[in-house]
């Protein structure tokens, strides 16, 4: 219920008004049953703008920090990402990845759209980064289709760090549905969760015109937070 109440009444019609966002390909995310919603990821803004414009419901797999931050300030994103309707993930090792793909799978095996951001994290910089594969593996044991997002001027809006985003024009593309039939009975294989991973990363590329990264965001950032500790927060 209270899903709906913040995408009709609260913060729905408040985004619409502020940032009056272009929408491209709208009729590319299907009426009903389940698929998956892939989409780059610029910006915390990127949570709240996207659902906003989407007729169904959608449900996104959101880091496990959005959950357990202390104080009221953490009790409160918590309790309003839950009443959201959001699934907490845990982003660290193997097992927490298979914890993540199970609890996608039961979103889908409901029939409901799910959303999900194939770099696992926001960008640092505006780039397109690698996709990990848990989106391919999701997609072909639930056999569902997969709508490409991009996200174009969330960066601009509300870049790292930034906590109150900046009022400008934002544009959400929704691409054609992809579909993975033909690798039925793969969802195992290493070269085809890879193969499926990229498919879905250039479709994202073309409908953002990003610069793409052939590494993981998490590694790059990683790597600059060593070198320059106050750069990335």
């Amino acid at each position: 219920m209270f899903y709906y109440v913040l995408k009709y009444v609260l913060l729905g019609p408040l985004l619409r008004l502020l940032f009056r966002p272009r929408i491209e390909g709208l009729e590319h995310i299907p009426d009903d049953g389940a698929a998956i919603v892939a989409g780059n990821h610029l910006s915390f803004s990127d949570h709240f703008l996207m659902p906003a414009i989407i007729k169904r419901r959608i449900t996104f797999l959101a880091k496990a920090e959005y959950f357990t931050g202390p104080g009221l300030k953490g009790r409160l994103t918590a309790a309003f990402f839950r009443s959201a309707g959001q699934i907490p993930v845990d982003r660290s090792g193997k097992e927490a990845g298979k914890a993540a793909i199970r609890e996608g799978l039961g979103v889908l095996g409901k029939g409901e759209l799910l959303g999900i951001y194939p770099e696992g994290t926001r960008s640092h910089d505006g780039r397109l980064y690698k996709g990990k594969v848990g989106v391919a593996a999701m997609a072909l044991q639930a056999r569902v289709p997969v709508v490409p997002c991009a996200m174009v001027g969330t960066f601009e809006i509300q870049p790292p760090g930034q906590v109150v985003p900046r009022i400008k024009r934002v544009t959400i593309r929704f691409g054609e549905p992809l579909d993975f039939s033909r690798y039925e009975g793969m969802e195992n294989e290493k070269a085809a969760l890879r193969a499926v991973t990229d498919e879905i990363m250039y479709a994202i590329l073309e409908l953002s015109g990003q610069e793409y990264v052939d590494r993981y965001a998490a590694e790059v950032k990683a790597e600059q937070a060593k070198k320059f500790p106050r750069l990335l927060r």
